[in-house]
């Protein structure tokens, strides 16, 4: 039996420092080889801009948080690096700040071709020394969970820090997980060798903490399953709490709720793909297929399916039926009910007013315009602005410029010469009640 490949996730919550340590452990001597998963809370990548040597193995996941919809974007890469594991001996996944590292881990257990070929070697957090007092007086979720689930907890950037401060954060720390191990790190510096091949994910441990660990969250609420004759169908609905809702209908092998539950993590991974619009009246073509189902302006929608022999029809939904009032009619108008169902766990969330503005504009910036314009932007934001990151090109400069910034701490560095490509900033700023558009429109002006 082969060995399996090794995984390290790097949690913490923005601005912690986890592409810091990154670019840390792949410029070591330590010989081994490494591919790299990131996932970012926006919608265009800037990490592999950061990372220091990220022509080799950088796989990269916007447009979502990992440890909801992107998670079956996960599944997909770890099957393709596992299709070519001996180019590589372990594997390092950065996730997003936002994310509750529980969903993550759980893909390692509940996923059986992931749990065939790798093992979660452990969850290592950062934590932002400077700011990470309000999120604990606010028991903010996600670091309250990526604190939980650690097995090692670097208190970085201990140099903005007097040593009393030190060990009472430790000690308020140590309340969450007693179990972790602790390091003070500046520019996360810490040991390597202590964060890598720690032994694996203390399974038990999670489950003591919370006790459905192993029961996955995903993006639908509820499936079940028909046995149907050969013929012409309609799902009917009426409004709900949403406008859309994604949807999908897949065979299943048998009629069980066993036979619901095995088959949703592979539903799942549809789930993460962008799914197929669909309207009143459509017919929904394609079993396998995620499909939104539009559902407004309407009082009854009518989906339509045909079946050429008779089958067990599951069917997954992001919402419960009850809450769409859910029928299905065959075309003498007989009524199906199904004959099994499960609720599955819902997904994480997010909280409402944190939110990602990505800003992608051709051209160069004028220096004292931007400089000015970030000037007054932190001002006002400062407090709000969890994290920003970008990289811009500059009037008279043939390098590209690094930035990233933490509430209304902020540095910048040079980064690659642009060469033959053409310039375009890319920068995302991840915060509380922010205005997208005045953020467009100033940054355009400062322009060169």
């Amino acid at each position: 039996m082969s060995k399996k490949i090794p995984v390290t996730v790097l949690t913490g919550f923005l601005g912690s420092g986890k592409t810091t340590l990154l670019n840390r452990i792949l410029s070591e001597d330590h010989g081994m080889r490494i591919a790299v998963i990131e996932n970012e809370f926006g919608e265009i990548g800037i990490d592999q801009d950061l990372v220091i040597n990220a022509d080799e193995e950088v796989f990269e996941m916007n447009n979502g948080c990992i440890c909801c919809t992107v998670r079956g974007d996960l599944i997909r890469i770890l099957g393709e690096l596992a299709e070519r594991k001996d180019k590589f001996d372990r594997v390092i996944l950065e996730t997003t700040g936002m994310a509750d590292p529980g969903p993550v881990a759980q893909t390692f257990f509940v996923d059986q071709d992931v749990s065939d070929q790798y093992e979660l070697d452990g969850i290592i957090t950062l934590v932002d020394t400077k700011h990470v007092q309000s999120h604990l007086d606010n028991h903010t979720d996600e670091v309250m969970a990526q604190l939980a689930f650690a097995d090692r907890i670097i208190l970085n950037k201990a140099d903005l820090c007097d040593e009393k401060q030190l060990t009472d954060l430790q000690r308020r720390i140590q309340e969450v997980n007693l179990m972790a191990g602790f390091y003070t790190a500046t520019m996360a510096d810490a040991p390597i060798a202590e964060l890598l091949d720690i032994g694996g994910f203390n399974l038990q441990r999670a489950m003591q903490m919370k006790p459905n660990f192993l029961e996955p969250e995903y993006p639908f609420e509820w499936g079940g399953i028909w046995q149907l004759p050969a013929g012409n169908y309609w799902f009917l609905m009426e409004n709900g709490p949403d406008p859309d809702m994604s949807f999908l209908m897949a065979k299943a092998s048998d009629a069980s709720e066993s036979a619901v539950i095995d088959l949703a993590e592979s539903v799942f991974v549809e789930f993460s793909k962008s799914p197929t619009s669909l309207y009143h009246k459509q017919e929904i073509a394609d079993l396998g297929t995620c499909y939104s189902l539009k559902l407004e302006g309407q009082d009854i929608y009518e989906f339509g399916f045909s079946l050429k022999e008779s089958s067990d029809i599951a069917i997954f939904s992001q919402h419960t039926p009850e809450e769409f009032q859910l029928r299905l009619l065959n075309q003498e108008d007989t009524e199906y009910t199904p004959v099994s169902e499960h609720y599955f766990n819902a997904e994480h969330e997010h909280d409402d007013q944190v939110s990602s503005v990505a800003i992608e504009l051709p051209g160069l910036f004028d220096l004292a315009k931007i400089n000015a314009w970030m000037d007054v932007f932190l001002q006002i934001k400062g407090v709000d602005l969890y994290r920003m990151k970008g990289v811009v090109g500059l009037t008279g400069e043939s390098r590209k410029f690094v930035f990233q910034g933490v509430h209304m701490m902020f540095g910048s560095e040079p980064g690659e010469p642009w060469g033959d490509e053409v310039p375009v900033n890319r920068i995302v700023f991840i915060g509380k009640d922010l205005d997208e558009n005045y953020i467009r429109r100033s940054l355009q002006r400062c322009l060169d």
